[in-house]
């Protein structure tokens, strides 16, 4: 008895002391005491498929497939398509199915450095449950759920496999299927709709992966339930001290990716189903493990440690090279704002990317080049020469914004958010071939827009009127500071761009660009627009003339104009605001101040029970990754001194909180190198 009891206790201490390494662990977001009705699920995603988790056990929220978009639900306009629910399953125990009320210690753990969503739970006396969910990296539409269960009395388990239909879907078709070979048999579950439209076909396909030799198996059962839902299962019986795993894999298309989805849905999962558990594992890991080659390592302060990776988690996981999508403020983590692509990509998600991952902000900038030719259409539209890009794009790069909102004729300031960005790839990388055939062809048309844009009403006149800035809670704007010191900055990268391919530019570029005011108050405070009386405004936008738009250069100046805004700044916006202001404030050498901006970023945006970001405090529509984009700056290019600039990026002279021990940011930019604050 006495070397059980320590065995027991020895047993019991281990359990203990493994979760208490994962409470101190930079690399892992636990929740804990989950509450379903306060419950805002995490995504695991590989830029193709975003899988956001549920408080039920063994099943998924939403299954968003990225590229994919449709018409329904809200506001006259396209939305990102949530697909079939196909990796969800569900489990009888000793033929009684198990829901949230029948177990106990439910728990999910979210480790970042493989991407892996892991849900454990007690079914009574009778059962142990681990659930591992992944997006697998390596597989753009495939994705993996690992069952592991250890009997602790003698009993009967009934997994299954189910796929199910939202509403939106229509002409549901259900299918199911078994491949026979002479070393295995391949169970293909299938299920096949349209989009609310009908324009849109899509497909899903699992199959379960044993452990087993062929023969001993578990024989498969199908079950058509209704249009909506149909299940495979197996049974098997587990003895007193039995563990027992197998895994489900699923893939999700649509014929916006292929032509025959239904076909490739199955033949990627029959891939997957041959792959096997140990490879599809350790081929999605070493894809994370490449990933995480650039990383930001903070000292002596976990919690931002794990805030800032838990963001660098989420857009990593939003997107991927080699696809040409791009980002929306909400990721891959459910239908906030449609989908849709904003200058939220541009000027907040990307600058991180492109400084930890060219090769994924690539991506993001083939979006807007194979989108060109319908910002060109929309210029010509509106009375414009060259490309305005549409406020709000999804699959076809018109303009895809509610026309309740003004922001869709008005926001003209993402054409120079977009030219901006291309010319930041081409600092970073050096690529001349690119910048000739993808970069030169927008930077050109955005500098077509602006000197048509303006109106010339003499010297130190030629104004923009008529707009929405970056504050969009004035609308109808003239002159304001951000869409004006954009359109100079756009003009002036055009000519600097045709310079560096050996081209002529157009030298009323420059001269439209010396000619577009920034106005000032009388105490030489930039004055947000022509009519700003001082009120409070939605974020930032006089700040981004110092960061990341450089046209704002003294110190001075800088700190007047943050002296001003940080005040009237709405506690209720959008996370980005605080953002620029930490930046800043790192810039400048305020360490303390910029770590207080930098906490405020994004702590109070926090939601239960994993911590993700919603848009503003006390909001409830997360993953906000705008916000993430936002913070990571804060570090990058704030604390961190990192400055993108026709040498490259470079590492300014900062200084670090007190909180910090050290600062580090390795494997950033095309050569990846390493760059260290110390105190």
């Amino acid at each position: 008895m006495k070397r059980l009891a320590l065995f027991l206790f020895c047993t019991a201490l281990g359990h203990l002391t493994k979760a208490q390494n994962l409470a101190d662990s930079p690399w892992h977001v636990q929740a804990r005491d989950i509450n379903p009705s306060k419950y805002f699920g995490v995504t695991v995603a590989n830029g193709m498929v975003g899988l956001v988790s549920s408080p039920e056990p063994m099943r998924v929220k939403d299954v968003v497939l990225n590229g994919v978009y449709d018409y329904y639900q809200r506001g006259r306009v396209s939305n990102i398509l949530k697909t079939f629910n196909h990796i969800n399953m569900n489990l009888d125990v000793d033929g009684r199915r198990m829901g949230r009320a029948d177990i106990s210690n439910y728990q999910q753990t979210l480790d970042m450095q493989k991407a892996e969503l892991s849900t454990t739970f007690e079914v009574g006396d009778k059962l142990s449950v681990k659930h591992t969910l992944m997006s697998l990296r390596h597989l753009p539409f495939t994705a993996m759920s690992v069952v592991e269960f250890r009997a602790k009395k003698d009993v009967t388990i009934t997994p299954m496999s189910v796929i199910e239909a939202p509403d939106h879907l229509s002409d549901v078709r259900n299918y199911y299927s078994e491949i026979d070979r002479p070393h295995v048999t391949i169970p293909l579950l299938t299920s096949v709709a349209n989009s609310p439209s009908g324009k849109i076909k899509v497909a899903a396909s699992t199959s379960f992966v044993f452990e087993e030799a062929h023969g001993l198996e578990p024989r498969i059962i199908h079950e058509d339930w209704d249009y909506n839902m149909h299940l495979a299962k197996f049974s098997k019986k587990l003895k007193a001290g039995e563990t027992y795993r197998f895994a489900l894999v699923g893939s999700a298309v649509s014929s916006a990716h292929f032509q025959d989805p239904q076909n490739e849905a199955e033949r990627l999962t029959i891939f997957a189903k041959l792959e096997g558990t140990a490879r599809l594992l350790k081929r999605h890991e070493a894809e994370w493990s490449k990933l995480w080659e650039s990383d930001i390592i903070i000292e002596g302060d976990l919690e931002a440690q794990r805030a800032v990776r838990f963001a660098v988690y989420h857009l990593y996981s939003f997107a991927r090279e080699g696809t040409a999508y791009s980002l929306s403020p909400m990721g891959l983590s459910g239908l906030g704002y449609n989908g849709h692509v904003f200058w939220d990509t541009e000027l907040w998600m990307y600058p991180p990317v492109l400084m930890l991952q060219p090769s994924i902000a690539r991506s993001l900038l083939d979006y807007r080049f194979e989108r060109l030719e319908a910002a060109k259409r929309n210029a010509f539209s509106h009375g414009y020469k060259g490309a305005m890009y549409p406020w709000e794009s999804s699959a076809d790069g018109s303009e895809d914004t509610p026309v309740w909102a003004l922001t869709g004729p008005f926001q003209h300031h993402i054409t120079g958010d977009i030219a901006w960005a291309n010319w930041k790839y081409f600092q970073v990388t050096k690529d001349k071939l690119w910048l000739r055939e993808r970069g030169w062809p927008v930077i050109k048309a955005a500098a077509e827009f602006w000197a048509s844009r303006v109106e010339r009403n003499g010297p130190g006149k030629y104004d923009i009127n008529n707009v929405i800035g970056a504050n969009e809670w004035q609308e109808n704007i003239d002159n304001n500071a951000f869409t004006n010191g954009m359109a100079i900055t756009s003009l002036r990268i055009a000519t600097q761009t045709a310079k560096e391919l050996g081209l002529t530019p157009d030298p009323d570029w420059e001269h439209v660009a010396q000619n577009i005011p920034i106005l000032k108050f009388p105490d030489g405070t930039t004055k947000e627009n022509a009519t700003y009386d001082g009120v409070t405004i939605k974020q930032a936008d006089v700040n981004l003339l110092a960061f990341p738009l450089d046209i704002v250069k003294d110190e001075a100046s800088i700190r007047k104009d943050l002296m001003y805004y940080e005040p009237r700044m709405a506690p209720d916006g959008p996370a980005m605001g605080g953002s620029v202001l930490a930046a800043l404030y790192g810039r400048l050498g305020d360490a303390e101040k910029a770590y207080l901006m930098f906490k405020k970023s994004y702590q109070p945006n926090q939601v239960p029970p994993f911590g993700v970001l919603a848009e503003t405090a006390g909001g409830n529509n997360p993953y906000f990754a705008t916000g993430a984009g936002g913070m990571l700056q804060a570090i990058l290019a704030g604390l961190g001194g990192l400055d993108i600039n026709d040498q490259g990026i470079i590492q300014l002279k900062t200084k670090l909180p007190k909180a910090w021990k050290s600062l580090t940011l390795k494997g950033i930019g095309a050569e990846k190198k390493t760059f260290v604050v110390k105190p």
